[in-house]
Protein backbone atom coordinates (compact mmCIF):
# COMPACT_ATOMS: atom_id res chain seq x y z
CA UNK A 1 0.00 0.00 0.00
CA UNK A 2 1.19 3.33 -0.86
CA UNK A 3 1.25 5.43 2.24
CA UNK A 4 -0.30 9.38 1.36
CA UNK A 5 0.91 12.51 3.09
CA UNK A 6 -1.25 15.86 3.41
CA UNK A 7 -0.25 18.76 4.78
CA UNK A 8 2.54 21.59 4.37
CA UNK A 9 6.29 22.17 5.77
CA UNK A 10 7.01 25.72 7.09
CA UNK A 11 10.65 26.75 7.37
CA UNK A 12 11.32 29.48 9.81
CA UNK A 13 13.62 32.20 8.19
CA UNK A 14 15.66 32.09 11.59
CA UNK A 15 16.62 28.36 10.40
CA UNK A 16 18.25 29.51 7.08
CA UNK A 17 19.83 32.15 8.80
CA UNK A 18 21.50 29.81 11.42
CA UNK A 19 21.91 26.97 8.69
CA UNK A 20 24.16 29.73 6.54
CA UNK A 21 25.88 31.13 9.59
CA UNK A 22 26.92 28.02 11.26
CA UNK A 23 28.32 26.84 7.69
CA UNK A 24 29.86 30.38 7.49
CA UNK A 25 31.82 29.91 10.23
CA UNK A 26 32.49 26.16 9.84
CA UNK A 27 34.40 27.35 6.59
CA UNK A 28 38.26 27.46 6.96
CA UNK A 29 39.76 30.82 6.67
CA UNK A 30 36.53 32.29 8.34
CA UNK A 31 37.29 33.45 11.93
CA UNK A 32 34.24 35.01 12.71
CA UNK A 33 30.81 37.07 11.52
CA UNK A 34 30.27 40.42 10.85
CA UNK A 35 27.42 42.93 11.29
CA UNK A 36 25.29 43.65 8.50
CA UNK A 37 25.75 46.60 7.00
CA UNK A 38 22.59 49.36 7.50
CA UNK A 39 20.68 49.37 4.74
CA UNK A 40 21.67 46.33 3.13
CA UNK A 41 19.97 46.10 0.23
CA UNK A 42 16.68 43.10 -0.04
CA UNK A 43 14.66 43.64 3.17
CA UNK A 44 14.71 40.13 4.52
CA UNK A 45 15.57 38.46 7.79
CA UNK A 46 18.86 38.91 9.72
CA UNK A 47 20.58 37.42 12.35
CA UNK A 48 24.62 37.83 13.42
CA UNK A 49 26.30 38.13 10.09
CA UNK A 50 23.39 37.03 8.06
CA UNK A 51 20.48 38.42 5.95
CA UNK A 52 18.09 36.27 4.56
CA UNK A 53 15.52 37.20 1.76
CA UNK A 54 13.18 34.88 0.23
CA UNK A 55 11.10 35.46 -3.08
CA UNK A 56 8.69 32.95 -4.95
CA UNK A 57 10.25 29.73 -2.59
CA UNK A 58 14.13 31.41 -3.70
CA UNK A 59 16.70 32.03 -1.46
CA UNK A 60 18.74 35.68 -1.38
CA UNK A 61 21.42 34.78 0.87
CA UNK A 62 24.11 37.50 1.89
CA UNK A 63 27.21 36.43 4.94
CA UNK A 64 29.12 39.45 6.19
CA UNK A 65 32.55 37.63 7.50
CA UNK A 66 35.57 38.34 9.12
CA UNK A 67 38.72 35.92 6.98
CA UNK A 68 41.91 35.01 8.35
CA UNK A 69 44.61 37.31 7.11
CA UNK A 70 46.95 34.55 5.69
CA UNK A 71 44.27 32.97 3.28
CA UNK A 72 43.59 33.95 0.32
CA UNK A 73 40.79 36.16 0.52
CA UNK A 74 38.69 35.16 -2.72
CA UNK A 75 39.34 31.29 -1.82
CA UNK A 76 37.90 31.34 0.97
CA UNK A 77 34.74 33.42 -0.37
CA UNK A 78 33.88 31.16 -2.63
CA UNK A 79 34.35 28.42 -0.54
CA UNK A 80 32.04 30.37 1.72
CA UNK A 81 29.52 30.64 -1.48
CA UNK A 82 29.97 26.73 -2.47
CA UNK A 83 28.96 25.65 0.98
CA UNK A 84 26.22 27.77 1.79
CA UNK A 85 24.63 26.86 -0.89
CA UNK A 86 24.68 23.13 -0.61
CA UNK A 87 24.03 23.46 2.89
CA UNK A 88 20.70 25.04 2.80
CA UNK A 89 19.86 23.18 -0.80
CA UNK A 90 20.26 19.45 0.99
CA UNK A 91 19.02 20.60 3.91
CA UNK A 92 15.45 22.31 3.42
CA UNK A 93 15.56 21.29 -0.09
CA UNK A 94 15.14 25.05 -1.64
CA UNK A 95 16.57 26.95 -4.07
CA UNK A 96 18.96 29.37 -3.36
CA UNK A 97 19.57 31.94 -6.10
CA UNK A 98 22.76 33.48 -4.71
CA UNK A 99 24.90 33.99 -1.68
CA UNK A 100 26.78 36.86 -1.65
CA UNK A 101 29.65 37.11 0.51
CA UNK A 102 30.63 40.64 2.10
CA UNK A 103 34.72 40.35 3.59
CA UNK A 104 34.41 43.36 6.52
CA UNK A 105 37.45 42.97 7.78
CA UNK A 106 40.62 40.44 7.98
CA UNK A 107 41.92 39.17 10.51
CA UNK A 108 46.08 40.05 11.22
CA UNK A 109 48.00 38.41 13.94
CA UNK A 110 50.43 40.57 15.55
Amino acid sequence: MEEKHSGSTTIAPSVLNTIARLTALATPGVTAMAPVFPGAGRGGHETEGVKIAIKDSVIYVDVYVVINGAENVRVVAEAVQQRVTRAISEMVGMEVASVNVHVTDIEIEA
